[in-house]
Order: C-alpha cells, then structure tokens, then sequence
C-alpha cells in the first residue's frame, strides 16, 4: 500500500509519530502536578513554578531546534535525535523513589524528606523532554509540508489528518497513564507515557523509506567537515544537543532565571519589531507588521488561561470538585482528556461553520475570532466560579461546571488556533516571516510562564501538600476564577472593539 487515506505514505508515519510522541507529553503532564504535590511533597506554589519552568523550556526550546534542522541536521535526523532523548527522558520519569516524607523536627519546625538523588533523576528527565520536544515537535511538521509539492491540492486535508493524530494520542494517554498513575502508582503511568514514545520512535526509524527522501539535510557533506574539537559537524551538534540537557535541568530548577531570561528576550523582540515596522517597512509592511504583534499580544492572554488545565485546573479537580459519576470516582487526571476529546468532536463542525459563514460573507475577521476566544475562555472561568459558588456542604463543586469549563475553552481555541500561526505568516514581512514565527513560539512560552504566575495565586497548601480546608481552599479558587473570568472578557471586549481597525490594517489579508 502506497498511500494512507489518499496521502503520501510518509504522512502515516508522521500521523502514528506524533501521536505516540503526544501521548507520551499529556501522559506525563496529567500526572506532573499531582505527582509533585503528593509524591514529593511540594507546595502548591513551589509545584506551579516547577510546572511553570518545564512548561516553558519545552515551549522555547522548537525556536532552536527547528533552526538547527533547517540548517544543519534536516528534519529526519533531528526528530530521530528529538524521540530519542524523549524517550529516555520519559522513563526517568518513571524512577520515582520513595515517597518524601514531612517529620517534625527537634525545635518543632516542620521537615519535608525528599530523595535527593530521584530528584536530581526527575529535574534531569524533565530537562531530557524539554531538550527532545525541542527537535522532534517543530521538525515532524516540517517533514509532513514537505510530502506535499508545491500547489499539493492534499495539503491542507494532510495536515487536519496529522492534527488529529496530535488530539488523538493526547485524549488517550490523560486517561490511560492517568489512571494509573494515579491509582496503582505514578511509575506506571510515567513509564507507560515512555512505552508510547519507545513505540513512536521505532514507528520513525521503521518508516523512514516513505518520506521519500524530503527530510534530509541541505548539506550533507558539511555536516562531515571537522570541528575544531575534532569531531564531525554533525557529531558536535549532538554533543551540543547533549549539553544542552545539562543547561535546561539548570534551568527547570531555576524559575525566576526562565522568567528574566524570557522577559528581557520579550523585551528586545518588542523593541525589534517597533524598529522594524517603523524603519524598515512600507506603510502597509508596517501596519500588517503591527497588526501581527497585536494578535500575538492578545494570543498570549488567551493561551495562559487555558493552560491552567495543567496546572491550577488539576489540583482543582483533585481537591474540590465531586468526581463521582453513576458511582465511580473518576480520576482528576483523566479531565485532562476533555480538551482533546472536544477538539476531534468539534473540529469539523467548525471547520463547516466557517466555509457557512464565509459562503454567506459573514465570516468573523480573524481579529472578532481572536475576541470570541478571549470571551469564551473568561466565560469558561466564570463559569467554574459560579459552579464554586453553589458548592454543597462538602465543599465539593459538581462536574459538570469543570465540564462546561473546558468545553468553553476548546471552543475558544478552535476560534484562534487554527488561524494563529496562519495569519502571523501572512502578515509578516516575507524577509522576516521566520523570524515572527520565532516570535509565535516564543509567545507560547511566555503564556506558560504567564500561566504559572496566574496559578500560584490559587495556592492553597503548603510545604507537605497538605491543601488548607475546604471552605477556604473553595473560597481562593472561586475568587481567581472570577477575577480571571472577567480579564478575559475585557480584554475580549478591547479585541473586538479593535478589531475594525485591526482589519484596516491588515491591508486585504483574511
């Protein structure tokens, strides 16, 4: 068999990668707070920042990675390197130890016993996936464009099927390696998460022959030249890439480092981008140029909210809201599925709205869609608010509010993310579309260290992971939420009301 669904056979073995390779993230990061807080012990506050690093790194680290492919490695040979390092990273994961342990000291001050060395183990398993999402997760997508020539009628369809391997790998692995995880060890659903990316990368290595060749290097023959240290090109970036492990298990344990480090990288792409547009472009190239770095401005509001799912949303669903559906408790873990699951259920029918509306010319300009987002995500927030506010007796929050909340959230996504990086390279300048999609890449970054500062104001245990009662757990949580809920309607409502003049200054693009 040739083909797969109509498409290049390459495009199975990029679908069935990052599907496993998907399966293998959310796996692990439907365990990762919850593993922090009950297995070792931390604060809420200290999980978040954790959370709030690795997230991070793992967001900024494609900026370098797909850079090196195209210009050095190629894609093949970086998603190779990329699913090997994940793979080991994954399976360190699973090395969890002993539990940490809170003792009571001789001056009666309170003491939380961790393991040091499977904490070094961890720290350096998070740094391993930081380092392997960096080459593996912009690369495979590069080799699924490259399938198609120029004009490929098949592209577009190519690339919805590979997403939906992304959703599908992540909707199975929160429920799988959630519960067990959680309820017969957090080795379990770690290592499971490392068996998914194992099978991911012999997928890769096996399936190589069908990328017909589109994957390689641009300069094969540099990538043998010596280096002053002796070795190959080639051998020196991956002792490069190898370093660099040391430098991200440095920097996970190293919050408020991440945090400077990316805020003045922000500081100097604002001022670049300002530079640019007013000294470097046409009046056109500048207001798209603008117009650009408005959106991305207002995507990183929006993606800090709904990344709470990790973080806040996770303890949340852990703590206070009642899990039990027709008699079975569901795990917190497994509502880390919801997202992925609403996408597969909604993706066309809002695929389908768009081509209504478009036939109909009333198709939202993207600028209304990136409002509609903003608007959904703070409802969703407002929701979980409201939900708090009729909790019963117990404290606990009924189900269906979080439901509801993630339902809002996804269908916020599915108004922004499909036309996100889209527009941005549409915008840009077209000597300088790299650089903005940089720019995109590393706004996500910065929504999850946005995102990890939001969450610490909804901590509600101290060291020893013990959670404050209820009431007062229930009253913080309510509080942000709706603080939360109402930013991301205001901002929602200075979107649309930009939005005419936004359109204006796109100059024609949709």
């Amino acid at each position: 068999m040739n083909e797969f669904f109509g498409h290049p056979r390459g495009l199975a073995v990029c679908f069935l990668t990052e599907m496993w390779e998907r399966f293998s993230y959310y796996g692990m990061r439907a365990l990762l707070t919850l593993y922090l807080v009950k297995h070792f012990l931390f604060s809420d506050h200290a999980s978040y920042e954790i959370f709030g690093a690795y997230t991070t790194l793992v967001y900024l680290g494609p900026v370098v990675g797909g850079y090196i492919a195209d210009k050095y490695l190629g894609s093949r040979k970086a998603v190779t390197l990329g699913a090997i390092l994940l793979v080991l990273g994954h399976f360190g994961m699973a090395f969890e130890g002993a539990d940490a342990i809170e003792r009571i000291a001789a001056d009666g001050t309170r003491v939380i016993e961790r393991d040091p060395v499977y904490l070094q183990i961890f720290y350096f398993s998070l740094a391993l996936i930081c380092v392997g999402v960096a080459f593996l997760k912009p690369n495979i997508s590069t080799i699924v464009g490259a399938l198609y020539e120029e004009g490929d009628p098949r592209r577009d369809s190519g690339f919805t099927i590979f997403y939906m391997g992304i959703n599908l790998g992540a909707a199975i692995s929160s429920i799988v390696c959630g519960y067990l995880g959680e309820t017969f060890g957090w080795k379990y659903g770690f290592g499971l998460a490392g068996i998914g990316m194992l099978i991911g990368l012999v997928v890769f290595l096996r399936g190589q022959k069908h990328l017909m060749g589109r994957a390689e290097p641009s300069n094969a023959e540099a990538l043998k030249a010596r280096t002053k240290i002796g070795l190959s090109l080639e051998g020196t970036i991956y002792l490069c890439a190898v370093a660099s492990v040391g430098v991200a298990w440095f920097l996970v344990q190293s919050y408020a480092l991440v945090g400077a480090l990316l805020g003045g990288t922000g500081v100097i792409v604002v001022l670049l981008i300002l530079f640019v547009s007013f000294f470097r472009c046409t009046p056109v190239e500048r207001d798209r140029m603008l117009v650009a770095a408005t959106l991305i401005a207002f995507s990183v509001l929006f993606w800090s909210l709904f990344e709470q799912a990790g973080s806040s949303l996770n303890l949340f669903a852990d703590r206070a809201v009642d899990r039990a559906v027709m008699g079975h408790e569901i795990k917190a873990s497994i509502f880390q599925s919801l997202n992925p699951i609403f996408i597969i259920t909604l993706a066309p029918l809002f695929a389908a709205l768009w081509v209504a509306l478009a036939r109909r010319k009333v198709e939202p300009s993207t600028p209304t869609k990136f409002a509609l987002a903003l608007f959904q995500a703070g409802l969703g927030f407002l929701a979980l608010a409201f939900g708090a506010s009729l909790a019963g007796e117990d404290g606990k929050v009924a189900v269906i509010w979080l439901v509801l909340a993630y339902f809002l959230h996804t269908t916020g996504e599915l108004c922004l993310s499909p036309v996100g990086l889209s527009m941005i390279t549409k915008l840009s300048v077209k000597r300088l579309v790299g650089f903005m999609m940089g720019v995109w890449f590393l706004s996500s970054a910065a929504a999850q260290y946005i995102g990890s500062i939001i969450a610490k104001q909804m901590s509600v245990s101290g060291e020893g992971g013990a959670a404050v009662d209820s009431a007062t757990a229930l009253t913080t949580y309510g509080s942000v939420f709706q603080s939360i809920g109402w930013l991301g309607i205001a901002v929602g409502v200075v979107a649309l009301l930009a939005s005419p003049l936004l359109r204006r200054g796109m100059h024609g693009v949709h």
